[in-house]
């Protein structure tokens, strides 16, 4: 069957089950644009209004279905926009399948219009990257190229395709099978090694008095909730996440601390620094997970398993690594420790000891004047009038760490956020790939003031799609985390966090949209009740108190359990209004 290239990659897209493709064109992508025309209907195409939020839509798309997102964009400006959600990608180790165009092939070197090096710029950022200038290569490669995005660690690849290759035609023969010489998905432990190091990690858990479980999003990579569940359940041992781990336990459960980190709950940090071992699950001992290396958990051994051999041993050393899908590790290693569901009741005691301080440390625990709405109370009250059960996209920022905090998450993959890029004005296009992946969910974006205001024109992405996505922006007129760190580490000398905002109500009638205002916990309430019965998208501005903070805080350079907290005392409310009753 003869057909054009541009016809081709939407054959082989549709071979790859895409029904979704966030993009935006232009000209050296656009006879790919005109070949969509006829299969519109097979693939929906959703135009975004900046191509960075193609790239992150198509990431939350994957965190929220664990099918491959798909981006698209034309050359030079088109395909450098799409960089910071590729990286974003990367970091997180989500997989994604980026599309640019470029110039014509015989064009390539000349400095033609709109000509940038694309898989130079992207080769830090992605796990592979191709340039295409032979359309009897196309099937192959964007075959290959999903392949790779889902093997082993998932990640982004980016496919840059010249435009004449897009033109051209030649005999379609259906790819049916990856061949890659150069490239291995990490494989497990030779046969004879696996039983070994497993024997060797069982022996560490049943000697063990206060070990606790690292869980990571490698979990949720690998299918592995039912395994880990039953590894937890009969292990006994207590369970603290990462950030893109929330979501492996219900955090109602009786073994889940929470998470641990930077702003991590500070029981859980002692804790850690405490255990004698640490059983980390797919996680790659991030730096705002740890603290400072140099006392990180220094009377504790170390189990590490992870599908990425580069991740074993390369900040914490590991007594044990194995370097395979913690699904098959979990599978053959619960059998061999014995049944302690119930026990450790002195290292539980021990926790549930520091639990109780950091409760005596929370802002919430604070008697406050009525006028007076903190960012932690809209959150907790979005959870309750919710009832907990919304898929929530988060910005990145103060809010964020809030949600993890006073969000309590009882569904797999139920956050989905910026974790290692920190990624700005994610919220927004997040909800919109989430609710593409998961239509029939409730769906909640999160954002600051900051943060939204790099994502306001995809509000007319949600409009022209009709997504019923309900957006709270939390609006302290700071760029809040960046302020908190200007306050404890520079001497308060507030340099260009001030923000200021339009007014968000009139921005989302601008748009066709519901918008709606709260300035204190009883507005508040009554807005997410009312935008929850509204059929169609809502924007919130939720007004806070500006200069409150998140702790705890691990400061740069300093040990995992040596954090920055409030003061543990609540002070009488009425001093004044403002935050002087709730110093921080």
């Amino acid at each position: 069957m003869q057909l054009t290239g541009s016809q081709i990659f939407w054959e082989v897209l549709m071979q790859q089950g895409v029904d979704v493709v966030f993009g935006y064109p232009g000209g050296a992508i656009m006879p790919i644009y005109d070949a969509l025309y006829d299969v519109e209907g097979k693939i929906h195409h959703v135009l975004v209004r900046h191509e960075e939020n193609a790239a992150l839509a198509a990431d939350a798309y994957w965190r929220a279905t664990g099918r491959v997102g798909v981006c698209m964009a034309t050359s030079g400006p088109g395909a450098t926009n799409l960089v910071t959600g590729i990286a974003n990608a990367m970091m997180d180790s989500s997989a994604i399948v980026a599309i640019t165009g470029q110039v014509a092939s015989h064009l390539v070197g000349s400095d033609a219009f709109q000509e940038t090096d694309m898989t130079g710029i992207t080769q830090p950022i992605t796990k592979h990257n191709y340039l295409v200038t032979d359309i009897n290569d196309l099937a192959r490669v964007l075959v290959e190229a999903f392949h790779i995005a889902k093997a082993g660690r998932p990640g982004p690849v980016l496919v840059d395709i010249c435009k004449d290759v897009q033109q051209k035609m030649t005999e379609y023969v259906p790819v049916t099978e990856v061949n890659l010489r150069g490239y291995k998905a990490a494989k497990p432990p030779k046969k004879q090694e696996m039983p070994r190091l497993l024997s060797q990690a069982a022996q560490l858990i049943a000697a063990a008095r206060k070990p606790i479980i690292l869980a990571g999003q490698g979990i949720k990579h690998a299918d592995a909730h039912a395994e880990f569940i039953e590894f937890v359940e009969k292990s006994g041992i207590p369970v603290t996440t990462t950030l893109l781990g929330i979501g492996v336990l219900n955090e109602d459960h009786p073994q889940n601390l929470r998470m641990m980190g930077m702003h991590g709950e500070a029981y859980v940090n002692n804790a850690i620094a405490d255990a004698d071992l640490l059983i980390a699950l797919g996680m790659r001992f991030d730096d705002r997970v740890t603290g400072n290396l140099k006392y990180y958990a220094k009377n504790a051994q170390v189990i590490h398993v992870d599908i990425d051999p580069s991740e074993i041993g390369k900040n914490v050393p590991a007594d044990v690594g194995i370097c395979a899908s913690v699904k098959d590790v979990l599978r053959d290693l619960t059998p061999m420790i014995e049944n302690h569901a119930g026990g450790y009741r002195a290292w539980y005691a021990r926790i549930n000891e520091w639990r109780g301080d950091t409760k005596a440390h929370d802002v919430m625990a604070y008697e406050l004047p009525p006028n007076m709405m903190l960012a932690p109370q809209v959150i907790r009250a979005i959870w309750e009038e919710t009832g907990g059960d919304i898929t929530v996209c988060t910005d990145v920022g103060q809010h964020q760490m809030w949600e993890t905090q006073y969000f309590q998450h009882r569904r797999k993959n139920q956050l989905i956020t910026s974790g290692g890029a920190g990624t700005m004005g994610f919220a927004l296009p997040a909800a919109i790939g989430a609710k593409f992946g998961r239509p029939q969910d409730e769906v909640w974006a999160i954002a600051g003031d900051g943060g939204f205001q790099m994502s306001i024109p995809e509000l007319q992405t949600v409009m022209q799609e009709k997504l019923n996505i309900k957006i709270a922006v939390i609006n302290n007129s700071f760029l809040g985390m960046v302020r908190q760190w200007q306050e404890l580490m520079h001497d308060r000398r507030y340099s260009s966090v001030n923000m200021t905002s339009p007014n968000f109500v009139k921005l989302a009638e601008a748009y066709g949209m519901c918008g709606m205002r709260a300035t204190n916990v009883a507005e508040a309430r009554e807005v997410i009740q009312r935008a929850r019965e509204h059929n169609g998208p809502v924007l919130m501005e939720f007004v806070v108190e500006q200069e409150t903070n998140v702790f705890p805080m691990v400061q740069p350079g300093k040990a995992l359990n040596e954090m920055t907290r409030r003061e543990k005392v609540p002070l009488p409310a009425a001093m004044g209004g403002g935050m002087e009753g709730v110093r921080e």
